[in-house]
């Protein structure tokens, strides 16, 4: 299966899904932080390239609520920020999952299919994630644990901050891929 993770420099959802024999590529305007097929640069340019299934993380700075103090400031970028979430969840792909935390999305393009959290995939930790589904089943928890804690949003102010929020856990990332990549390629 060809399988294309839009806005992704870590590298986890995408190595997730080479690790089970899928043709998967990560694609972002910053350089990848693991070794890995990536494409630097902007997801439009391959986004027609005969992907079987898309995992888009975009941008959350102009979306997510955790920053709705800010929203009066900042209606042209967000209404760009949306756009773009339309067009990919519009994209030519048969099967979409669209990343954001908690957001403007739900109220603006659509509520999301499903919002899962770190510990429910083996990460002691909470951050409520969305997910907006096309053609895909709701992902299924692989290991709840006990021992929550909301370590993502007590993360000191630097300038490596987004870079470490933004992440996907690697038990998501794994589940992604063992119950999506069987799921698509059938």
């Amino acid at each position: 299966m060809r399988v294309l993770v839009a806005c992704e420099y870590s590298g986890r959802v995408r190595d997730a899904f080479s690790a089970l024999g899928h043709d998967a590529w990560s694609c972002d305007l910053l350089p990848s932080e693991a070794p890995g097929k990536h494409y630097q640069g902007d997801v439009l340019d391959i986004l027609d390239l005969g992907w079987d299934l898309l995992i888009a993380h975009p941008p959350c700075t102009h979306l997510a609520v955790s920053g709705a103090r800010h929203f009066k400031h900042k209606r042209k970028v967000q209404a760009e920020a949306l756009d773009f979430v339309r067009l990919l969840l519009d994209a030519p792909v048969p099967r979409i999952a669209l990343e954001n935390p908690v957001s403007i999305i739900s109220s603006r393009v659509r509520k999301p299919d499903q919002v899962v959290q770190p510990w429910q995939f083996g990460h002691g930790e909470t951050k409520a994630t969305c997910l907006w589904l096309k053609n895909l089943p709701l992902l299924r928890p692989t290991r709840v644990v006990s021992g929550r804690e909301a370590r993502v949003h007590r993360m000191a102010p630097g300038p490596d901050r987004w870079r470490e929020r933004s992440r996907t856990y690697p038990g998501i990332a794994k589940a992604m891929a063992k119950q999506w990549g069987v799921i698509s390629s059938t």
